[in-house]
C-alpha cells in the first residue's frame, strides 16, 4: 500500500501498540522483525517511513538483534525507539553504556532544542512527562546528530540527524502515559514521511470479506464461537462472507460466566439455526483440569482439549477444511511476535499455535491484525447486539485461570455467583461502560473472620477493574470509598465461603490484566 510505514520489531512487548497508534492516525503500518528484513520485502512494501521498535536486549550483547545496512540505504526517514534509539547511536559511531540506575516508569525530560516532530505542547525548556523502559543509554551521540532532550537524570533522550532526518528517543511515544506521544508520531508521519491517511475500517471489511471468498471457495469453515465480542465478529464476518459455509461450534467447558451458556446459545441459535452447534463438555474439562495448578498448564490443556472437540465435530461436517478462531493482535504478541520476532512471551493463549497435522484443518483468523476496540467498531458495522459489543472481554479459558490453583466445581460455583454480584453492581451504578475490564478472581487462600459472634475460616476474592483503550496499557479503575464498601458488603453477605474482599491496584505494566 502506498504510504505504508514500517515497523521494525526487535521484541518489544509496545511493538504492536506503535501499530495501533499509527493506525489511530488512519495510516497503513506492516510489522516485521529484524531478521526478516531483505530488499524484495521492502521493494514490496515501498515505505515511506521506518519506525525502529523497542526490545529486551541490549545492543552491547554479542548476539543481539541488529540494524542491516539496506533499511539505511532506502534513505527515508528513521524513528528509533529505545532500543532504536542504541541501536542507531551504535551504527552511526556513538557510545552506548550500561546505565548504573535503570529507568522505568514516569521519568521527565527537559528540551533543549527544536525538532520538527516535537509536539506543539513541547516548547524549549519545558519538562515533559514521558514513559521510560531501558538499562542502556547513550553516553556520546554520533557525529552529525544534535541532542534535543535530557532525562531528569541527565540521560540523553532524544537525538536527530537533521539532515539524514534520522529521529531517536530513549522514551516510548505509543505508550499512553507518555504525555502527547502521539502527537509526536503524527508530527514524524504526516509532517516527516509526507503520508496520506490510508486506512479506514469500512476497507478491512470489503477487503477481508473478497479474502475470505477467495480462499474458502465451495470448502466449509468450523468457527469456534465462545460469545465473546472477538469469536462473534469472527463468526459474523465469516458469514457475511460465506453464509451457510459457516458452522460455529460452542464448546460448553463448564467454566463461563453465571448464565452465559443459555444467553450464548438462544442469542445464536437464532441467527445460525442448525449451523450453531452446542456441545456439552463440563465434565470432561474438570476431569482433565483436576488437580492442575500452574497456569500454563491450564491453558495448554483447555487449548489442547479444545481442538480434539473441534476434531471430533469436524468429522461430522462434510467439506469442513478450515477452523476460524477470534485471535486478535494482542493475543498474538502475548504469545509470540506476530510475525515469529524475538518478542518475550508471555503467557500462552488457548488459541494460538496452530493444529495438530492429522486434524486436517487451517486456522483462519480474519481478526488477527486488529485490537479489541477496533473490533468493538467492526461489530457495531456488523450490527451485533448492543449488549455482546459492550461486554467486557472474557478470556478462552474462562473461569480457569481466574482461580489461581488448582480447580473444583464448588470453587467455579463461588466465583460465578462472585462475578454474577460484582457486574450487576457495576451495571446498576453505571459504571460498567467507565471499565474496560472488570472480573473477580478466587484466590487459593482461606483467612479467618467473624461472621454473627461466630469464627469463619473461608476463601478470599480479589476484584479486578482497569481501564483501557486496546488493552496493550491499562490502568486500575480506582472506586470510591463507598462503593468498595458496597461491593465488598454484597459479596460477603450473599456468596456463602467467602469472607474477605482484596482489591488489585496494579496497573499494565508491570502486571497482565489477568493473573494467570
Amino acid at each position: 500500500m502506498d504510504g505504508c510505514i514500517l515497523i521494525i520489531d526487535f521484541g518489544s512487548q509496545y511493538t504492536q501498540l506503535i501499530a495501533r497508534r499509527i493506525r489511530e492516525l488512519k495510516v497503513y503500518s506492516e510489522v516485521y522483525p529484524f531478521n526478516k528484513i531483505n530488499k524484495k520485502l521492502l521493494s514490496k512494501i515501498k515505505p515511506a517511513g521506518i519506525i525502529l521498535s523497542g526490545g529486551p536486549k541490549s545492543v552491547l550483547d554479542k548476539n543481539s538483534p541488529f540494524l542491516s545496512r539496506i533499511i539505511l540505504d532506502l534513505n527515508k526517514p528513521i524513528l528509533g525507539l529505545c532500543y532504536g534509539l542504541q541501536l542507531l547511536s551504535k551504527f552511526f559511531g556513538g557510545t552506548v553504556r550500561k546505565s548504573l540506575n535503570r529507568e522505568y516508569g514516569y521519568s521527565r525530560i527537559k528540551i533543549i532544542a527544536h525538532s520538527k516532530i516535537l509536539p506543539n505542547q513541547w516548547k524549549k525548556k519545558n519538562a515533559i512527562n514521558v514513559w521510560m523502559s531501558h538499562g542502556d543509554h547513550v553516553e556520546k551521540i554520533p557525529k552529525d546528530f544534535v541532542v534535543i532532550a535530557y532525562s531528569n537524570n541527565k540521560i540523553i533522550s532524544f537525538i536527530e540527524n537533521r539532515e539524514k532526518k534520522i529521529y531517536g528517543l530513549q522514551f516510548h511515544p505509543e505508550v499512553q502515559h507518555t504525555q502527547n506521544g502521539k502527537e509526536l508520531l503524527k508530527k514524524f508521519i504526516f509532517s516527516i514521511c509526507k503520508v496520506r491517511t490510508n486506512w479506514i475500517l469500512e476497507d478491512f471489511i470489503s477487503t477481508k470479506i473478497k479474502e475470505l471468498k477467495k480462499l474458502i471457495g465451495s470448502k466449509n469453515v468450523i468457527c469456534g464461537l465462545s460469545g465473546g465480542i472477538d469469536s462473534s465478529v469472527t463468526a459474523y464476518l465469516l458469514h457475511k462472507a460465506i453464509g451457510k459455509k459457516l458452522f460455529c461450534v460452542f464448546v460448553d467447558h463448564g467454566l463461563m460466566r453465571s448464565g452465559e451458556v443459555n444467553e450464548v446459545t438462544n442469542y445464536f441459535k437464532s441467527k445460525f439455526g442448525r449451523n450453531f452447534i452446542h456441545v456439552e463438555a463440563k465434565n470432561f474439562f474438570l476431569k482433565k483440569l483436576k488437580g492442575i495448578s500452574d497456569p500454563e498448564k491450564k491453558r495448554k490443556i483447555i487449548g489442547k482439549n479444545f481442538i480434539k472437540i473441534f476434531e471430533k465435530e469436524a468429522k461430522n461436517i462434510s467439506k469442513a477444511k478450515y477452523l476460524a478462531q477470534g485471535t486478535l493482535y494482542p493475543d498474538i504478541i502475548e504469545s509470540i511476535s506476530f510475525f515469529g520476532g524475538p518478542s518475550a512471551k508471555i503467557k500462552s493463549h488457548h488459541n494460538v499455535g496452530g493444529l495438530p497435522k492429522k486434524m486436517g484443518l487451517t486456522i483462519v483468523e480474519p481478526l488477527r491484525e486488529l485490537f479489541k476496540d477496533e473490533v468493538r467498531l467492526l461489530g457495531k458495522k456488523l450490527k451485533l447486539n448492543t449488549q455482546l459489543i459492550n461486554r467486557h472481554p472474557f478470556p478462552g479459558p474462562g473461569l480457569a485461570i481466574r482461580i489461581p490453583g488448582a480447580i473444583n466445581n464448588n470453587k467455579i460455583k463461588l466465583l460465578q455467583q462472585i462475578d454474577k454480584i460484582y457486574v450487576n453492581f457495576l451495571k446498576e451504578k453505571k459504571l460498567y461502560q467507565k471499565i474496560w475490564q472488570a472480573f473477580a478472581i478466587l484466590l487459593p487462600i482461606k483467612s479467618v473472620g467473624v461472621m454473627g459472634d461466630e469464627r469463619t475460616f473461608n476463601y478470599c476474592c480479589a476484584l479486578r477493574a482497569v481501564t483501557s483503550i486496546d488493552g496493550m496499557t491499562a490502568d486500575f479503575y480506582m472506586f470510591t470509598k463507598s462503593e468498595f464498601t458496597e461491593i465488598s458488603n454484597r459479596i460477603i453477605n450473599n456468596v456463602k465461603g467467602i469472607n474477605r474482599v482484596l482489591y488489585d491496584f496494579t496497573s499494565k505494566p508491570p502486571g497482565t490484566i489477568e493473573w494467570e
